[in-house]
């Protein structure tokens, strides 16, 4: 079978084979402009795909890089901060003992007593210690001290331990108070104050302005103190004599950052139900109750459901049952919740309840999986005193694993009272408490360590993730010049060849031969 061919149809194959390989050697020269090989989306559709992943993948590395960098001057200032609380704590330990030893004047142990309160300065100023401008220690209530100087109260009667009270106004030096009548303080029992170590005396006064239910001690110069009017007191003459009482209005440290001590909750739908949480929870979970319940029927069994991410999703299928005291105790992530009847013991099915934990640490993520605590609870570092918003914000002193010998203001500020006021066996409660307070600061050093081999770790880890992802798109992405030089040679050739043999076809008629 023979084929026309055409001038028409051999001119449009000529231009075709041209501008083909002409887009060939166009598409190498965009290449070797760019040196990328994927230039738009269709040269290689899945290598395209595995490109943009990897960036997404390096975005969020460069951001966790960042973190960590952040977080590792957190820790680092934290880190210095604890040394330097700790070597003051020695310094402190070592006055101490020498103003437990009996062989020291009223005169040494006040000349002490001035070193100590510029230690005890010192030790306020460290735990205000900022990073960039925020504080370390104060909770999420960065852009404030953590602590601030206050008075508090010691007394060397066990009977006014538990006797709320409240102090204002200031002193710079420890003021004494005894006794000189017995009874409850409503009948306004006889008292002195000394601001010089019980070297002078003024017979003290009570305001008529004290709050109801409170006796006011007027103490001079602006500074009173508020107590349990109901509070009986004994009088004494030896400031040694644990009948007492005998006050010590000295300093300490109060705490005004927030706490991530306790939890919330508040009921979504249903009422007449008491909710109650116990345990540490990292973020709100919701609790569903699946079915009907009657907390009056001991021992019945009931369904619920509890999500941690805002109800988006839920893990089904747990149960419950009503104990013999009305209640019903429901576990969940980070702790338990207690349903228990008030106005009403029916739980309807859909019922909700929100646990709500107060939050106090600030969290950065430093991989897909892993966050790091940047910044501490001074109140359980340091200790002081602090006013818990479920106390009705009143002040008390803090405890540390339950014990007060674990605060460290607290002792430091105890010791000042005592050197101010001679008290020799006061000074040797106080050097013995050191011990546990400075125990409690190295062990926060040591969880400050951790997260910084935790940082150390992660940050190796997140380079050699960083190398690989570049690796992997540049192998996807970046073109190989060597191999292209000789492609592009070729394709040069190969067009020139097009042009050639086509211009030379095109020449050719049949007049040449006639």
């Amino acid at each position: 079978m023979v084929m026309r061919v055409t001038q028409r149809g051999m001119y449009s194959d000529m231009i075709s084979q041209m501008n083909s390989t002409l887009a060939q050697l166009m598409e190498s020269n965009t290449q070797s402009s760019s040196q990328k090989k994927i230039n738009k989306p269709s040269d290689d559709p899945i290598g395209t795909v595995r490109v943009l992943n990897g960036r997404d993948t390096l975005s969020s590395l460069t951001q966790y890089s960042e973190n960590i960098t952040m977080a590792e001057g957190w820790l680092s200032l934290a880190d210095s901060t604890m040394t330097s609380v700790s070597t003051v704590i020695t310094s402190i330990k070592e006055l101490a003992e020498q103003a437990a030893t009996g062989t020291l004047t009223d005169d040494n142990r006040e000349q002490i007593s001035y070193e100590l309160r510029e230690l005890f300065e010192q030790l306020i100023s460290l735990a205000n210690t900022t990073y960039t401008g925020s504080s370390l220690f104060a909770g999420q209530k960065t852009d404030s001290a953590a602590f601030t100087e206050g008075l508090w109260l010691t007394t060397n009667d066990d009977t006014l331990s538990d006797v709320s009270f409240s102090i204002s106004g200031d002193s710079d030096s420890t003021v004494l108070v005894q006794f000189a009548d017995s009874g409850a303080l409503s009948t306004q029992p006889a008292f002195r104050y000394s601001t010089d170590g019980g070297t002078t005396w003024t017979d003290g006064t009570y305001s008529a302005t004290a709050p109801t239910g409170m006796a006011r001690l007027e103490l001079g110069a602006g500074l009173y103190i508020d107590m349990d009017e109901t509070a009986v007191v004994t009088a004494s003459a030896d400031v040694n004599d644990s009948d007492g009482p005998w006050l010590w209005i000295r300093p300490t440290a109060i705490y005004q950052g927030d706490d991530a001590d306790t939890s919330e909750v508040d009921p979504i739908s249903g009422s007449g139900i008491l909710a109650d949480s116990d345990g540490t929870f990292d973020s709100n979970v919701v609790v569903r109750v699946d079915q009907d319940v009657d907390l009056a029927a001991s021992g019945a069994s009931f369904s619920y459901s509890y999500s941690t991410d805002g109800g988006l999703t839920w893990t089904e299928g747990n149960t419950s049952s009503v104990i013999a005291s009305g209640a019903a105790i429901l576990p969940v992530p980070g702790g338990l919740l207690t349903l228990t009847a008030d106005t009403s013991s029916t739980i309807a099915a859909g019922d909700q309840y929100v646990i709500r934990p107060r939050t106090a640490y600030i969290e950065v993520q430093i991989s897909s999986a892993q966050t790091i605590t940047l910044n501490g609870v001074g109140k359980d570092i340091f200790g002081g005193v602090y006013a818990d918003p479920d106390n009705g914000g009143t002040l008390e002193a803090v405890t540390i694993d339950g014990s007060l010998d674990a605060n460290l203001f607290e002792v430091v500020g105890k010791l000042v009272g005592y050197l101010e006021t001679n008290n020799q066996e006061g000074c040797q409660e106080c050097l013995d408490a050191l011990g546990d307070a400075q125990q409690t600061i190295l062990n926060y050093a040591a969880d400050v360590g951790g997260r910084e081999n935790r940082l150390a770790a992660a940050e190796t880890f997140l380079e050699n993730l960083q190398a690989t992802t570049e690796e992997q798109i540049s192998n996807d992405e970046d073109v190989d010049l060597a191999a292209l030089m000789v492609k592009m040679a070729q394709q040069e050739l190969a067009y020139q060849a097009v042009l050639k043999s086509s211009s030379t076809i095109m020449q050719l008629t049949l007049m040449d031969y006639i």
